[in-house]
């Protein structure tokens, strides 16, 4: 734990998909305190014309957008850190986007321990 599923409007890149990595590893080692080598991230790339808020599509606004969950495992973090995390990781994505539309999300979600596994 964790897994980090993730959304993102922009054209599918090797370049873009290695900075998302290294953003989401970055801070979630970093502020989270999760072990790099237990957190996996999945990336789905949404065309602009396919994202819409609203009803108008991001292409149309003008604008790019972002929506990630982290899953992370229940009382091992502060709200403190979850807000910071949640902070810095718009920054990065504004960073590596361009301007985010204000419809943008990360969504930490507190998991009992109990209640996931993995490797069999």
């Amino acid at each position: 734990m964790p897994i980090l599923n993730v959304k993102v409007s922009a054209d599918p890149s090797r370049d873009l998909t290695s900075q998302i990595n290294s953003l989401l590893l970055d801070i979630t080692s970093r502020i989270l305190k999760k072990k790099p080598e237990v957190t996996a991230i999945a990336i789905d790339y949404v065309s602009t014309e396919h994202w819409s808020i609203s009803g108008k599509s991001l292409r149309d606004l003008g604008k790019k957008s972002v929506y990630f969950d982290i899953k992370i495992t229940d009382e091992t973090n502060t709200k403190d850190e979850k807000a910071k995390y949640i902070a810095e990781a718009f920054a990065g994505f504004e960073r590596l986007l361009g301007e985010l539309h204000e419809t943008s999300y990360v969504y930490v979600q507190d998991v009992r321990a109990a209640t996931y596994g993995y490797g069999g």
